[in-house]
């Protein structure tokens, strides 16, 4: 799973359906010390990070990709039913019927793959995901990281992060657990990468995780409406277009996209882009419903 702590490891078994597809199981706790189960429900980002988990697993059992091999995104896409995502007095259960598809092989080794995911709980449907990713081999991966690719270097040589926001105005009970920080703009912030969280990076990695990205984005889409009271992200579409770095200041930025179309319940479009380097390093939009 690309993981280092047990405790991390989302899914419990996996099994093939078909040439390309397959059906994994999860298992979420009912409490977890970063993708917390807020007002009654589960973290969205929870699912997002049990699909990302996913990657590894079908790459390396499924694909025969040889550990050592880096993943890398490049479009990510979920929406996900609320109401279904509601805590109960046990651990949720959770069935991954994933399909393959639009794959590029060198060697007999993917190097380009599309997932399609259907979430099912206890029979319900969950979420859709799809998602379109890369798979490198480390000489590969030197070459696209071009002289960046030293994990131990990059990531021991991060500079501290700076101060995060209020930890209120982006849903966080701790400042370690805020991946922004203020600027003098509002709807800008500075992305703020905690190299000690034991979550978001929980072993070395030579560049901004993923997950710390779509975090980004659910912390964006927060401080953007301050006054709505509790939102969770229950759709995001993301692509990535380039890695972010450790030794430069990403900006993240947000702003709400006008929407009339009828909902049952309030929510908000929000654009995110992030910019490093006088380049755009990733676009996403997000929609935050009010619970």
């Amino acid at each position: 799973m690309h993981r280092a702590a047990l405790s991390e490891v989302f899914l419990t078994d996996w099994s093939k359906t078909g040439s390309h597809s397959f059906t994994v199981t999860a298992q979420w706790p009912r409490s977890h010390s970063f993708y917390g189960s807020e007002h009654g429900v589960h973290d969205p980002l929870m699912l997002c990070e049990t699909v990302r988990q996913t990657f590894p697993l079908l790459t390396h059992v499924a694909y025969d990709v040889p550990f050592g091999h880096q993943l890398s995104w490049s479009h990510f896409h979920y929406t996900v039913d609320p109401e279904v995502l509601r805590t109960e007095r046990t651990p949720a259960e959770i069935e991954l019927h994933v399909t393959c598809s639009d794959i590029r092989f060198y060697r007999s080794l993917p190097t380009l793959m599309t997932m399609h995911i259907e979430a099912v709980r206890d029979g319900l449907p969950l979420a859709t995901v799809s998602t379109r990713f890369g798979c490198h081999s480390p000489a590969v991966y030197r070459r696209l990281r071009a002289g960046r690719a030293d994990i131990e270097e990059a990531f021991t040589s991060a500079p501290q992060p700076p101060d995060p926001v209020a930890r209120r105005a982006v849903g966080r009970h701790r400042d370690q657990d805020v991946v922004l920080t203020p600027t003098q703009e509002p709807h800008r912030w500075q992305l703020r990468a905690d190299t000690a969280h034991p979550v978001l990076f929980d072993h070395p990695v030579d560049h901004v995780p993923g997950m710390v990205l779509l975090e980004s984005v659910r912390q964006a889409g927060l401080a953007l409406q301050p006054t709505w009271g509790p939102l969770i992200p229950t759709s995001m579409d993301i692509s990535f277009n380039r890695y972010v770095e450790f030794d430069s200041p990403c900006w993240i930025e947000a702003e709400a996209i006008t929407d009339s179309a009828p909902s049952s319940a309030p929510h908000q479009p929000i654009r995110v882009n992030a910019h490093q380097d006088n380049g755009v390093a990733f676009t996403a939009i997000t929609h935050m419903t009010a619970l």
